[in-house]
């Protein structure tokens, strides 16, 4: 195919019809590449190692072909298609023997984003333009900015919804017939690194973007921490307006400074300490912005206070920084301060994200199970430093050795759970000596909490905190973060139930140490 049509389909309106099309995956975001594609007339075929049943009806449905096999090589039945485009589902990495076949055979690759942008214009605001996009990614955070920066949007008056990465896909978002002003858009790193692919004239251009933060996580798909924070840096590519970044991490500035944006998009800074002009901070407690407004260099406006924040349990100083990085994003979109406030306000963290369980004979018992890397589990650590720590799980290729020493060294124990315990033990070993560490051997998933619960029901005395933040993935022993949480709290409450001598606090948000 020549890479003049390819170049022309830029719009919902150009002309796909026929275009031959293979998708990699059947997931959620497979089967939107796939409905996307069926109802602009693409040639589709859908390629795929394991299909849910409901997702192969509804591909019947939209007269989709598909084909389920092993992948670990180019299927016949893919080669023969012929494809002119690829469209990788983002868990497909980049040394993938059918990613590496399409590329070295001049095929066109193309992420979900990417097609999502080129169709963005099927429904537009009434100035005949297309919804602005706010990209934000980070090794951690990204969730909860997304839905901050959504809901502070949604509070100032705009049509705005969270997708992407955080669970509806771009194209079923592009595709509404409601229309939005803004979609704040969650990309994971293997997102970003499609994106990074793009060869179209017109490739994704946001209104403003974020990485919150960086560290090592993702390493195997990657290859390594540079290739990771490579595909990070895609996030800022083309920025039209703000290119926020986090103060208190150089390689999210070094990102900004290197990225190629459009001429006069600005750099915004935001971390906990006191702004300078252009940034957004923290000054006696109170939350301010010094970036977007006339008189900066004298003045900065209120957004809200750590006071404030601390009664709605959003106190932590990981959260803090979200809050900040949001309110740069919202504020680029002239979200009003009162209307940010009014947003966090009504906030609430997800499920599994320093969710405190039950507070019972004065010690607390916290899931953040969502911390499946050692950064998130550090900012957790600091939360609550001196907890009794369950840690461990799917390392995946990550080194946790400098959490450890920096973090797990204060820990009043730890719980060691998941596959990976023999270097999470040896860290503790050659790092912290002095912490008391238990191993889960557990072989079935239905055991392992209850043992935690029962070790650290024995270690922990009134005022402590036994904070489960793994620091680690949980597919080797949970269907999910979202599954080891939730047993995590069944188990907690399983032991309540059976009878503790003390009295039941129902306050949901106490106080941790050093809240910020």
């Amino acid at each position: 195919m020549s890479s003049g049509r390819l170049d022309a389909l830029t719009s919902w309106r150009a002309d796909w019809k026929g275009l031959r099309v293979v998708v990699l995956g059947l997931s959620v975001t497979g089967f939107s590449a796939a409905d996307t594609l069926a109802e602009l007339g693409a040639d589709v075929l859908v390629v795929t190692e394991a299909a849910d049943p409901e997702y192969e009806r509804l591909l019947a449905v939209i007269g989709v072909r598909s084909w389920v096999g092993a992948l670990d090589g180019v299927p016949a039945e893919l080669a023969g298609f012929e494809p002119e485009v690829v469209v990788a589902s983002p868990g497909f990495p980049p040394r993938h023997p059918v990613i590496e076949w399409a590329l070295e055979s001049g095929i066109a690759v193309w992420g979900d984003i990417e097609l999502a942008w080129r169709v963005r214009d099927k429904v537009v605001r009434p100035d005949g333009s297309p919804a602005d996009w706010v990209l934000i990614t980070g090794t951690n955070g990204k969730t909860t900015t997304t839905r901050l920066a959504a809901t502070m949007l949604v509070e100032g008056g705009l049509r705005a919804a969270p997708v992407g990465n955080i669970g509806t896909p771009v194209l079923d978002a592009v595709r509404d017939p409601a229309g939005f002003d803004a979609l704040v858009v969650e990309l994971s790193s293997h997102q970003l690194w499609y994106m990074g692919l793009q060869a179209s004239p017109e490739p994704v251009s946001p209104y403003a973007s974020v990485c919150l933060n960086i560290a090592d996580d993702h390493l195997e798909w990657h290859g390594s921490f540079e290739a990771y924070r490579d595909a990070k840096a895609h996030v800022y590519d083309r920025t039209r307006v703000a290119c926020v970044y986090n103060k208190a991490d150089a390689a999210t500035r070094a990102m900004v400074e290197d990225a190629d944006v459009v001429e006069g998009a600005r750099a915004i800074g935001f971390d906990l300490g006191v702004p300078g002009p252009s940034d957004l901070g923290v000054v006696d407690g109170i939350l301010v912005d010094r970036a977007f407004l006339e008189d900066r260099r004298r003045s900065a406006l209120e957004l809200t206070t750590v006071g404030e924040l601390d009664e709605q349990g959003l106190a932590a100083p990981h959260i803090v920084a979200n809050i900040l990085a949001a309110s740069a994003l919202a504020r680029s979109l002239d979200v009003p301060p009162a209307a940010i406030r009014s947003a966090v306000r009504g906030f609430r963290l997800d499920p599994h994200r320093i969710e405190v369980v039950e507070v019972v004979d004065g010690i607390t018992w916290v899931d953040d199970s969502k911390a499946t890397n050692p950064h998130a589990a550090a900012s957790s650590l600091a939360a609550f430093p001196g907890s009794v720590w369950v840690v461990g799980g799917l390392l995946k290729g990550v080194d946790i050795s400098a959490l450890v020493a920096g973090r797990g060294i204060s820990a009043k124990a730890a719980i060691v759970i998941g596959v990976d315990r023999a270097p999470v033990v040896a860290a503790f070993s050659r790092h912290a000596p002095a912490v008391p560490v238990f191993e889960v051997d557990a072989a079935e998933t239905e055991e392992v909490m209850a043992r935690v619960v029962e070790l650290a029901a024995g270690i922990a005395r009134d005022g402590d905190v036994v904070l489960l933040a793994p620091a680690a993935a949980s597919f080797d022993q949970f269907a999910s973060y979202a599954d080891r949480g939730r047993r995590f709290a069944a188990a907690v409450r399983n032991r309540i139930g059976k009878g503790s001598g003390g009295e039941h606090d129902s306050d949901p948000h106490p106080s941790p140490g050093d809240r910020g």
